[in-house]
């Protein structure tokens, strides 16, 4: 016990006495790094889906959409939150806001291109069958837009679990606080900690986004499996043929 203890007094990186003991602050700020993700993602994706029907009416509105949310990308998070901060103050709603900001330039460029990649068959045959354009868009270009729509999200969100602790300028980072806490003193295992949790936080995200793609898209499954039950067969004919 002596020992775990001292783990801390010797600033070990590895230490079950920091994690015993400040388990809540874990916990905590494990909690808001979590929601202001959440939050932000699904903001930017409510925001970038009608951008990008938007920019898919033509090249002219595609440009100026696109290069917007480019240069929104290139912005520095510190100049970011400066012009953010008369209009928000020290809230999370000026972290939240920064980060959709961020994000809107994988979304809407994702969302553009699985609309855009809809073959035009489907929507001739869609029309034919008397699909208004917002039945055809819900009904037919959404889920066959929705593997790269998908992986759109799944880039932003581990994207802004990253930023999410540069929040940490205003106290509103999540993990990121305690790693900014701990840099002064150099308090390795609170360093250490935050920063696996945000790795878990980032794997587990992906993880779940994309079982809940292949959830969206059972048709995605049923193409691989058949590709692979061809690829079966044909391995075994040609081991067959040259037994």
């Amino acid at each position: 016990m002596a020992a775990a203890q001292n783990c801390m007094v010797t600033n070990d990186w590895i230490c079950g006495e920091y994690l015993r003991s400040r388990s809540q602050e874990l916990t905590d700020a494990t909690v808001q790094h979590i929601w202001i993700t959440v939050v932000s993602v699904l903001i930017g994706l409510a925001v970038a889906f009608p951008l990008a029907l938007l920019a898919r009416r033509g090249p002219r509105l595609a440009g100026p959409v696109l290069g917007l949310t480019t240069v929104l990308y290139t912005v520095p998070s510190l100049a970011m939150f400066s012009l953010l901060l008369p209009l928000f103050g020290l809230s999370a709603a000026l972290v939240v806001t920064g980060l959709v900001l961020y994000s809107l330039t994988i979304l809407v460029r994702n969302v553009l291109a699985g609309l855009e990649a809809v073959p035009q068959e489907a929507k001739e045959a869609a029309k034919g069958m008397g699909y208004g354009p917002a039945r055809l868009l819900w009904e037919v270009e959404l889920p066959l837009a929705m593997p790269a729509l998908m992986a759109g999200v799944r880039i932003a969100t581990v994207s802004t679990i990253a930023l999410t602790t540069v929040g940490s300028i205003i106290g509103r980072g999540g993990l990121g606080n305690l790693i900014a806490d701990a840099l002064p003193s150099f308090f390795k295992a609170q360093v250490l900690a935050a920063s696996v949790l945000c790795v878990l936080l980032a794997v587990v995200a992906d993880l779940l986004l994309l079982g809940l793609q292949r959830l969206l898209t059972p048709w995605t499954r049923i193409r691989t499996t058949d590709t692979t039950d061809m690829g079966g067969a044909a391995d075994a004919g040609a081991t067959a043929k040259a037994v």
